[in-house]
């Protein structure tokens, strides 16, 4: 097994959760930018991306990418300072397929993110720049709908939802040219108790795969990992591919 086996980001299962239940569309009014918040290249690419190209097709809303690492510890086979700017590369191009045109890539060291007033103050900072009604991250907790969760996700999610409160108040951080910013909501999507359901159209569901593909090299490192068009289908839709293609969402009122 690879260091990278280790390091993966457990993606290599379709996402479900909430079996039975109810869920509620999620409710787009009023929502005019939407930042998401995560931790490696590829991180929005295992079903959000769907969602993003609908928000950004569909909905007209301004969709941003703030990524943590550049995900330089994702490749066993190749060394951080030949893999951190090939993964940033292909988050670039990612971002292209899906219409993204906000990415930024901080330097945080990949698989040692620890949760820190300096992590909490990098979130805050673009918050409060890019000025989003919702911020969307991934799940925070230690179990996933499909296995358990990487470590940065982890530390990713927590500090996103503080650095949403920080980026509130106008006394913390203060020491930032920005002013204070309310987001409305925070989203965290494929959530095990995800609550609301965004469904997207075979379009949006085309970019998804698109966009997981740009990470050719990435993705070549994982030998059980299917192809993209094989893959994305099965988390928009579920193991059986019968329903509509959605993404799940755990929504909160900031």
């Amino acid at each position: 097994m690879s260091t990278e086996r280790n390091h993966n980001h457990s993606h290599t299962r379709p996402h479900g959760g909430n079996s039975g239940t109810a869920l509620t569309p999620l409710e787009l009014t009023d929502i005019t930018k939407v930042l998401v918040v995560v931790a490696h290249p590829d991180d929005p690419e295992y079903g959000l991306s769907a969602a993003s190209h609908a928000w950004i097709q569909q909905e007209g809303i301004e969709v941003g990418y703030l990524l943590l690492t550049s995900g330089e510890a994702g490749i066993a086979s190749m060394a951080p300072e030949e893999c951190g700017p090939l993964r940033a590369d292909e988050q670039r191009r990612a971002c292209q397929a899906v219409g993204v045109d906000s990415l930024e890539i901080l330097d945080f060291p990949d698989g040692h993110l620890v949760y820190s007033l300096e992590l909490r103050q990098a979130i805050a900072r673009k918050i409060r720049q890019f000025q989003p009604d919702a911020i969307v991250t991934l799940p925070m907790g230690m179990e996933l709908p499909g296995g358990l969760n990487q470590a940065d996700h982890r530390v990713v999610g927590l500090a996103a939802l503080d650095a949403a409160r920080d980026a509130a108040n106008p006394w913390v951080f203060r020491d930032m040219d920005e002013p204070a910013w309310s987001a409305q909501q925070f989203w965290i999507v494929s959530d095990i108790d995800s609550d609301h359901i965004y469904y997207v159209s075979d379009d949006d569901e085309q970019a998804a795969i698109s966009s997981l593909a740009c990470h050719e090299r990435y993705l070549a490192e994982l030998e059980d990992h299917p192809a993209a068009n094989d893959f994305i289908p099965t988390v928009l839709r579920g193991k059986d591919r019968s329903g509509p293609p959605h993404v799940k969402f755990k929504v909160y009122r900031l």
